[in-house]
């Protein structure tokens, strides 16, 4: 075996994934040992040697607070036991949504997570970060990174599942990336305008001239996290109101806090589907081929 051939590590829920990036790019799967002391605290092992072997860590950056530690603790533990250099995969990326300091005294925690990260990590590869305020990932993060499209995976599926879709878009926010959906999956889309008065308090509505222009197609209603819903849920609502068909709501990243997935369910909604960038129940749409591609752009590139 080559030696300069990575080792990719897959933290618990993302076998399925570093598997796709060793069949795509090559190397070889290490095996990684974590569990909880009984004080709470992380061990942490890497049962495969990784001297002189660039490392690739597999961890979806959900539910962060529980994963940044070990996360770090692996990556420099790698560099401590001869890794050249490391690199991570999150499908998910979290912390990007508070992007500013909307009141006095508040974190801008985009960039302190930010921060962290790019001190352990040589390379970041993620899919469909929430930028809004953040142009890029360049903007926050020091290190290189690559921002991994669900779109073509999402219209593959439109185009496969659903007949007459229109693509709908909750908000102005999401025009640029719905407008790409719905190019690949040859539909027409609309963008609803949203106002957002707290987590649980949103309105949204529909431009006049739009309410009743696709009443004859199935809307296929997409955001990028699902995390409350209620952007979702009051936009079913919406639609359901305006006398379209029950619409099938997609979602990249399957946040879905608390009793979200349930009321959503609960809503009017055709059906429920979502990326496997966060392992759900509602997973239907995979995007591990395009992970894989693009972090083997860093390996091919040297960049490991």
């Amino acid at each position: 075996m080559n030696p300069m051939n990575p080792l990719v590590f897959a933290f618990p829920g993302y076998e399925q994934c570093a598997m796709s990036l060793v069949n795509r790019a090559g190397g070889s799967l290490g095996q990684l040992a974590l569990r909880p002391f009984p004080d709470g605290e992380t061990y942490v092992r890497l049962d495969t040697p990784v001297d002189g072997r660039p490392v690739v860590l597999v961890c979806g950056l959900e539910r962060a607070d529980a994963k940044l530690l070990p996360l770090l603790f692996a990556a420099t533990t790698a560099r401590e036991l001869g890794a050249p250099r490391v690199g991570v995969v999150a499908p998910y990326l979290g912390y990007m949504r508070q992007d500013m300091r909307f009141r006095p005294g508040e974190a801008v925690t985009s960039r302190s997570f930010a921060a962290v990260v790019s001190r352990f990590a040589d390379w970041l590869v993620c899919v469909d970060p929430h930028l809004h305020r953040h142009k890029s990932l360049d903007e926050i993060y020091s290190i290189p990174t690559a921002v991994v499209p669900a779109a073509s995976a999402i219209a593959d599926w439109i185009r496969r599942e659903v007949g007459r879709p229109v693509i709908i878009g909750p908000d102005e926010e999401s025009e640029q990336w719905v407008a790409e959906v719905a190019r690949l999956a040859h539909a027409p889309f609309s963008v609803l305008r949203k106002i957002r008065r707290g987590d649980r308090d949103v309105e949204v509505s529909m431009d006049t001239d739009e309410s009743g222009r696709w009443r004859e197609h199935t809307p296929v209603l997409i955001d990028d996290i699902v995390s409350t819903a209620h952007t979702m849920i009051r936009t079913v609502q919406q639609l359901l109101e305006s006398g379209y068909r029950a619409p099938v709501c997609i979602g990249v990243h399957a946040v879905f806090a608390q009793t979200a997935w349930e009321e959503l369910l609960a809503s009017g909604a055709a059906k429920v589907v979502t990326c496997n960038t966060i392992a759900h129940p509602s997973n239907a749409i995979d995007v591990t081929p395009a992970i894989a591609a693009g972090a083997a752009d860093f390996l091919e590139l040297g960049q490991v």
